[in-house]
């Protein structure tokens, strides 16, 4: 369950990948729409407030006086009280010359002297007895006859109204973007699940499904992305069910094939068992020695079959001269020949004829056709191993055996396929192994009358894409 677990974490669901991609966007662009809606409302109760300090200034500013050649202030108490009088902030005012000295006021105010040029008022913030304050700083010439240097005049105002007007309009800016953001993560939230339901759908499908059912899925009513795995996934099932169907019929073959020589083989045991007489003995144990070599080489076929089953196997190409495979298969086969009073000949290409393919199993396909031409071939016949090089490569392998019906040159290929009254022993794979070896290597097998009018032909064309660049 751990490891399950751990792989969990390592492969996240499709639908939180999804959701990820979605709403992670989502609640970026809203974090940066709180920043961005946060200075935009700053800058709104900035401007509506500033106006008021700027306002107050200029009011103080009708109340500098110059007298003596020295710059004072005269405003009443009361008129003081009711100019700077605030509900919620407490306001305080500096007034300086331009070179800083105190003219009113209070001193411990942040002091600023710098303006922008072309303006006579700048704003800036500032702290005051360990409060946040807004400081308004004004420029002004007095109204005062004879004329005087200018002035500055600060302002500053405590920041509650302004923090409560922020925080009023923040909520009703954002807030109505949260719940948006909210409706619209839910909605991408269903709506995510709605669409992957098919999937949903298709996996628990296949996951009722029982381990012998191999039929395609249906993908019609699956997403167009997803239709492309869907028809790879029944490709591969058919694949599956070719090579359990293969398994399935060699394996009843296999069981068919060796009940008999099997029983043979227990008949002929305990026949040899019974007897007392030596020589009955080993006349038995000669039956056995036949009868276990006919088992060795109908198992050995079978295995051969399996192997080279084209949907059940990889053939690893590489080149090879046919011409040399040919001639060394045939020379193997001399002894039998010579036994059977057989002619074994070679007819050369004269050249290399080189292919690319398994060599194992080509040779294994020429001593099939080998044997099968000097099994069936009487004493004083003759067979021929040719190799000839024309657009093709061709394998032909000629005998003077009985000649096999036009109707029967299709199915002698099928397996445990045997003529009618042929009195050689056999199963009936040799060829069914030629003609698998002849499909994994794109070649074809074709079975014709010998020229000499006398036997049969079988040859084998390889195709020009199979030489090697």
């Amino acid at each position: 369950m751990k490891k399950n677990a751990r792989k969990s974490d390592r492969n996240p669901t499709l639908r939180s990948r999804l959701l990820r991609l979605v709403l992670v966007p989502l609640s970026l662009i809203l974090l940066i729409d709180i920043v961005g809606s946060y200075f935009v409302v700053r800058h709104v109760a900035n401007d509506v407030y500033d106006v008021e300090l700027n306002e107050i200034a200029r009011e103080l500013l009708l109340h500098v006086t110059h007298s003596k050649g020295e710059m004072g202030f005269d405003l009443e108490p009361d008129a003081e009280r009711t100019l700077l009088l605030d509900k919620e902030d407490q306001v305080y005012y500096a007034i300086r010359t331009m070179d800083g000295n105190l003219i009113a006021g209070d001193p411990t105010l942040p002091v600023q002297t710098v303006i922008k040029s072309g303006k006579d008022t700048a704003y800036y913030d500032g702290v005051l007895q360990e409060q946040s304050v807004r400081v308004a700083l004004f420029r002004g010439q007095p109204l005062l006859h004879p004329a005087t240097e200018p002035v500055m005049i600060q302002v500053a105002e405590t920041q509650v109204k302004r923090d409560r007007h922020e925080r009023a309009l923040l909520i009703q800016l954002i807030l109505p973007q949260v719940l948006l953001i909210l409706i619209a993560g839910i909605l991408i939230w269903r709506g995510v699940a709605h669409g992957l339901a098919p999937l949903r759908k298709l996996q628990q499908e296949v996951g009722m499904r029982s381990h012998l059912d191999l039929s395609p899925i249906a993908a019609d009513k699956v997403p167009g992305e997803v239709e492309p795995l869907v028809g790879a996934v029944n490709d591969l099932m058919t694949r599956v069910d070719a090579v359990l169907g293969f398994q399935g019929r060699f394996i009843a073959d296999t069981a068919h094939q060796l009940r008999t020589p099997v029983a043979g083989l227990k008949a002929h045991i305990e026949l040899a068992l019974r007897e007392n007489d030596l020589t009955q003995v080993k006349r038995a144990l000669g039956h056995l020695y036949t009868s276990a070599e006919r088992l060795s080489r109908l198992v050995s076929q079978l295995l051969s079959l399996a192997r080279n089953e084209p949907n059940n196997v990889a053939v690893n190409f590489a080149p090879f001269d046919l011409n040399q495979l040919a001639l060394r298969a045939a020379q193997e086969w001399v002894p039998l020949a010579y036994k059977k009073q057989i002619d074994l000949g070679f007819d050369t290409a004269g050249q290399p004829v080189l292919l690319n393919g398994e060599a194992a199993r080509v040779t294994e396909m020429i001593n099939n056709l080998v044997d099968n031409a000097i099994r069936y071939t009487p004493p004083g016949g003759r067979v021929t191993v040719h190799v000839r090089q024309d657009e093709n490569a061709h394998l032909i392998v000629s005998d003077d055996g009985a000649r096999i019906p036009v109707e029967e040159r299709t199915r002698i290929f099928e397996r445990f396929h045997r003529l009618l009254g042929s009195h050689e022993e056999g199963s009936g794979l040799g060829l069914a192994i030629v003609h698998e070896i002849a499909t994994l290597h794109n070649a074809t097998i074709t079975l014709e009358d010998d020229v000499d009018g006398v036997g049969n032909t079988f040859t084998v064309s390889f195709p020009v894409s199979h030489a090697p660049g």
